[in-house]
């Protein structure tokens, strides 16, 4: 419990990656901070996003080598079970540990901490619903939001007999079959990854490829190896309805975008990742006259500052347009750096922010989409692409081999490179060090200048002509 009668320098909303990192980084500076969220602390991220996501690929990456082992030489993998209650156990383990790390952290750093939810009652104070009961008023000279968002299902009939990518961490059973919703990162991975551990996968999407703000190459790559996979891909196509039809099974039926034909199938689950709406509600910031986009994230500038001058937002509630957790993180340090360290100009720099589908091969990407580039710069692009098989897959059959796909995006005489799209074995590896030395101005030349490591599939990048 935090005392109730002094006002804190610095009042964080909210104890996900980006709020603790910046309640941290505040007190480091010596600022009087406190820190308030509702539910387990860790956020989106390490609750039922980044980590559990994460660990759960795993999963599936090892069903995938086992079905690879057979082309090496190896006998007796060709049916392998998998304990979903066994693996599910573990990791929800893993995330409880690391709640209680969250937690360490803010005791170690001497940031007092409540349970509850806030609600603004003045521009430098809120009221907080205490988990425990009754309520506590906190004042605090600066007051940053970081609540993240939650996921949304459409309002459709049967909506309540349908999860949300929240949901999915909780199946206590694997669904031997479930439709799945939504064309971004989040469907395309959580879709993967189900078919990767045994379930027969329906994939609604709007559109006709996945991935829609990606570059072209990558869309087209990563819909192709879905459909080769077995995923059964319903293109331009929405689910409309939900009925539960008794023993364990729901009916879903589905429209046809251009013909508004109907049909339908029978799963066990039904899983939509369409999207995540601002967890802004019972902040009652409009009472403030905080400005919002028509998304009803909140909008900053590049300093993350609201139009109320005390105020902040980072992460996922804000029109940042980067909903990743190392954005927050870092956004999160750079305010605390402005407002208590002494350093007035610390901001993050929102271009060249790498980002990583854990999809089914994975796909990494930094900077412009080669559409973006050549509105940008016109007749100033030069493009590099080649596609190719790994070396993994030289022992497979044809139709057992996976994509790899790479593409340099180059702009001017010097062709200084702008954007980075891969995809394949180890994209998100491979493109943590290349992201480095494009977000250090690298050129074309210098990517050809680096002596390859062989043999790898990274070394195309730097021997591609």
């Amino acid at each position: 419990m935090a005392p109730a009668d002094q006002v804190y320098d610095y009042l964080v909303i909210g104890i996900g990656s980006g709020g603790i990192a910046s309640a941290r980084r505040a007190a480091k500076h010596g600022a009087k901070v406190i820190a308030v969220e509702s539910a387990r602390m860790g956020g989106t991220c390490v609750n039922v996003g980044c980590v559990p996501k994460k660990v759960t690929w795993n999963a599936a990456a090892i069903a995938e080598t086992f079905k690879d082992a057979r082309h090496y030489g190896f006998e007796g993998f060709e049916e392998p079970t998998f304990n979903w209650q066994y693996f599910k156990n573990k990791r929800d383990a893993y995330v409880k540990r690391l709640n209680g790390i969250y937690e360490n952290n803010l005791n170690k750093d001497s940031i007092d901490h409540v349970k509850g939810r806030a609600t603004f009652i003045a521009k430098d104070e809120v009221k907080v619903a205490l988990e425990s009961g009754g309520t506590q008023r906190i004042k605090a000279k600066h007051i940053l939001i970081a609540t993240g968002g939650r996921p949304k299902i459409p309002d459709i009939p049967g909506k309540e007999l349908c999860i949300d990518s929240d949901g999915f961490f909780d199946l206590k059973t694997q669904p031997k079959s479930i439709a799945t919703s939504g064309a971004g990162y989040i469907g395309v991975e959580m879709s993967g990854m189900l078919h990767a551990l045994g379930s027969k996968v329906h994939f609604f999407i709007r559109g006709q490829k996945l991935l829609r703000t990606f570059d072209p190459m990558i869309q087209d790559t990563v819909t192709k190896e879905y459909e080769r996979q077995g995923t059964k891909l319903y293109k331009g196509s929405q689910i409309t309805k939900v009925e539960d039809i008794g023993n364990g099974f729901k009916r879903v039926t589905y429209q046809e975008t251009e013909s508004g034909n109907e049909s339908t199938i029978e799963v066990e689950q039904v899983l939509f990742a369409v999207g995540r709406t601002p967890e802004i509600e019972d902040l009652r910031i409009r009472d403030l006259g905080i400005k919002l986009n028509d998304m009803n994230h909140i909008m900053v500038d590049k300093y993350q500052n609201t139009s109320i001058p005390n105020i902040y937002a980072i992460g996922d509630v804000s029109d940042s347009g980067f909903e990743l957790t190392p954005v927050a993180i870092a956004a999160g340090r750079r305010l605390s750096d402005r407002l208590f360290g002494g350093n007035p100009d610390a901001r993050l720099e929102y271009s060249n922010i790498p980002s990583v589908v854990f999809a089914h091969p994975e796909i990494g990407a930094i900077g412009l989409t080669e559409p973006q580039a050549r509105h940008q710069y016109g007749d100033q692009v030069t493009i590099y692409k080649t596609e190719f098989t790994a070396m993994y897959y030289a022992m497979m059959d044809a139709g057992d081999k996976g994509p790899t796909a790479y593409k340099i995006i180059c702009v001017g005489p010097e062709e200084k490179i702008v954007g980075l799209h891969i995809l394949g074995t180890a994209s998100s590896e491979i493109l943590q060090g290349f992201s480095v030395a494009i977000k250090m101005g690298a050129t074309k030349r210098d990517f050809d200048n680096c002596v390859a490591i062989h043999p790898v599939s990274a070394e195309e990048l730097v021997t591609m002509t």
